[in-house]
């Protein structure tokens, strides 16, 4: 097996493998055992890690399928493609935005869901789980067809 595959497999299984992990697991758990406002806060810490390393695994695995000629790695660099845009969204633009609007907003608990920042924070937060469980879809199609 060439090394370009092997590296290529490695990222698409570490970005789906962490982003299922992340979205699944770790903060379903974290929202079930702790209050929202501590569970948003350590969720909001790890986040900027989370996206760049989506990043990262989508620029070594495009790489990959670069180097790699053929009609199914048009295929996969193509979805590769998207789930890097949407992961560079996140990391770059949906990401600080919501941060910003976390710490203006004093408590999750207490602010109610109709004032002007918490309803500016769900927008944010329903495009970035639409974008996450994009990227999510796409690692599968990697996966499985690829």
């Amino acid at each position: 097996m060439q090394i370009t595959t092997i590296i290529y497999r490695l990222a698409v299984s570490l970005w789906l493998g962490g982003a299922a992990l992340f979205t699944f697991v770790l903060t379903p758990m974290l929202f079930r055992s702790e209050s929202r406002d501590v569970a948003a806060r350590i969720v909001g810490l790890f986040f900027p890690g989370y996206f760049r390393w989506g990043v990262a695994c989508g620029l070594v695995a495009l790489v990959c399928r670069i180097v790699v000629a053929g009609k199914a790695q048009l295929a996969a660099a193509l979805i590769i493609a998207v789930m890097l845009t949407l992961s560079s969204i996140q990391a770059f633009y949906i990401e600080p935005r919501a941060a910003e609007l976390k710490r203006q907003i004093v408590s999750f608990e207490t602010t109610t869901k109709d004032h002007p920042l918490r309803r500016q924070f769900s927008k944010l937060h329903g495009v970035s789980a639409v974008c996450n469980l994009s990227v999510i879809a796409g690692g599968v199609a990697l996966v499985v067809l690829f």
